[in-house]
């Protein structure tokens, strides 16, 4: 047993001090809340991989004044703006440097327009910088690497984001990106786990506003279309739409087809196909 008041460490069957004088590796500092225990830390924020140096570079502050909270005089402010200056252009070192602080910048700008989770978008950092150490950035357009990891992070981390949704918000083509997707997995030996209509209904559900009755619906209509083998080699997102489809005429809260398959991103007569397949192979029956 450790007794960390005594710095002691005792056997719990006879008291033996087995070890004495132990040192302290915590903190000489107490704290009781968290904002006391974030003012009195002495250490960094953790390593983040979206900035090109991972975070572990100095910032000068922006702020015009010293320790003590006093503002600087005129002549302090000119000397710190100089400083603040020579620090960021020393920050990116070599064209390298240069090069991987517009490609986050660019994977930043896509991540945040299609919303995507923090971790997936480390993640898609991490791809690119592998890439990058690689070789693989040679001969191929930025946006285009970028735009592929940002995908491959997102089938990893099993995302329900489209290749046409990235696409759409990329500078790139969808043939491109799909290209290069393909050659990052192989490459980098990715395990790329397989898309499930299923990962989609949530999402596709909060868009059409569907309630939790024709999420449970979808998701039970989505197993036994599995179980019938209705979905082998169907697109995910036309088989995840239908389901939220069928499910909301059967729970009384019908969408349009053209709403459907704007969210889905496949056509009206797709859409029509997969709801027939479901109707004719899994015998419900449909109200008019």
């Amino acid at each position: 047993m450790c007794d960390e008041t005594r710095g002691e460490i005792t056997c719990n069957r006879c008291g033996l001090v087995i070890i004495e004088h132990i040192i302290d590796l915590g903190p000489e500092w107490r704290s009781y809340t968290t904002e006391d225990r974030m003012k009195k830390s002495r250490v960094g924020s953790p390593i983040n991989y979206s900035i090109h140096d991972k975070g572990l570079s100095t910032m000068i502050c922006w702020r015009n004044r010293d320790a003590k909270g006093r503002k600087f005089s005129p002549r302090r402010r000119i000397e710190a703006y100089k400083l603040r200056k020579w620090q960021k252009r020393t920050r990116i070192r070599n064209v390298r440097e240069r090069n991987l602080v517009r490609a986050l910048r660019e994977l930043n700008r896509l991540a945040s327009q299609l919303s995507i989770p923090r971790s997936t978008k480390e993640e898609a950092v991490i791809i690119y910088r592998k890439a990058v150490d690689k070789g693989l950035s040679r001969g191929i357009n930025m946006e285009t690497l970028v735009a592929a990891a940002l995908y491959t992070a997102c089938r990893a981390r099993r995302i329900p984001r489209t290749l046409d949704e990235i696409a759409e918000k990329s500078q790139t083509s969808k043939k491109h990106i799909g290209s290069w997707f393909r050659r990052l997995v192989r490459k980098m030996k990715i395990s790329i786990p397989i898309s499930k209509p299923v990962d989609f209904i949530s999402r596709f559900s909060n868009e059409l506003e569907l309630s939790g009755r024709v999420i449970s619906r979808a998701i039970e209509l989505l197993e036994e279309a599995k179980e019938e083998g209705i979905t082998n080699g169907k697109v995910p997102t036309g088989i995840a739409a239908t389901a939220l489809y069928i499910a909301g005429i059967l729970e009384d809260e019908r969408r349009t087809k053209r709403e459907i398959s704007r969210v889905g991103q496949v056509t009206e007569v797709t859409v029509r196909n997969r709801y027939n397949e479901f109707v004719e192979n899994l015998e419900i029956e449909i109200m008019a």
